[in-house]
């Protein structure tokens, strides 16, 4: 059992987690196919982008921002389905992903939570983003963060160890004064257990099957629970 008086920084994966991004996702995919009247399920719509985003983040030799990446999963579903994403006076295709992420809102219990967590450790963001991309996603959070852990700028995407390793260094405390929260298996709570973080896996999909918008993978948390609301109760 965890004894959450050890931990002085709670640290969170953002999209996912604090952000319902599969609610904000799917939708723009959808119109993105049904444009084309090709018709494909939810479960498919996000295990795709799951697939793709993940194939993007692990191929490039070099870093490239999030930003484009979700560019290049748009590409990737018009090869899949033999289209070209088009431009027209609302906008570019390709930058549909990208767009929506300002739009992209909390869970409803994700700002109660982190106000009350707030109020007994210092509060951490370690994230697959770009800085700017999650500012405009920081304003509906409404709590100040001690310290923010991009992508950006680590240069790396989770599941590297290095993002953990930089937020850790960042914050300058010891590993095991840290609880590091997450909806995913592969890209947060993998790592961050080899590494001998404490990890909280935030099941968001408990009532859903399959994975989401994230990859397949199996880990042992050290305390899993449904939402953040549950996990306040906990700690009390």
């Amino acid at each position: 059992m965890l004894n959450f008086n050890q931990f002085e920084v709670v640290s969170f994966d953002c999209y996912g987690t604090l952000v319902d991004w599969e609610s904000s996702i799917l939708p723009v995919l959808k119109k993105l196919l049904s444009n084309r009247e090709i018709d494909f399920s939810d479960e498919r719509t996000l295990e795709m982008f799951a697939e793709f985003e993940s194939e993007l983040e692990k191929e490039h030799n070099e870093y490239i921002k999030y930003r484009e990446i979700l560019q290049q999963v748009v590409q990737k579903i018009g090869h899949k389905f033999s289209f070209e994403p088009t431009e027209t006076e609302s906008g570019t295709e390709i930058n549909c992903l990208v767009e929506s992420i300002e739009h992209w809102h909390p869970f409803p219990d994700t700002v109660k939570a982190l106000s009350a967590l707030k109020r007994k450790y210092k509060l951490a963001v370690i994230s697959n983003i770009d800085n700017d991309l999650f500012a405009a996603t920081a304003k509906h959070l409404k709590v100040e963060f001690d310290w923010v852990i991009t992508a950006e700028k680590a240069r790396s995407y989770k599941p590297s160890t290095h993002n953990f390793e930089l937020a850790i260094e960042t914050m300058g405390i010891e590993r095991e004064k840290l609880l590091h929260v997450a909806q995913s298996l592969y890209h947060d709570i993998v790592p961050a257990r080899s590494m001998g973080i404490s990890t909280v896996w935030v099941n968001r999909r408990h009532d859903k099957t399959g994975f989401g918008a994230t990859m397949p993978a199996s880990a042992q948390p050290d305390l899993e629970v449904p939402d953040l609301k549950t996990l306040v109760e906990i700690i009390g």
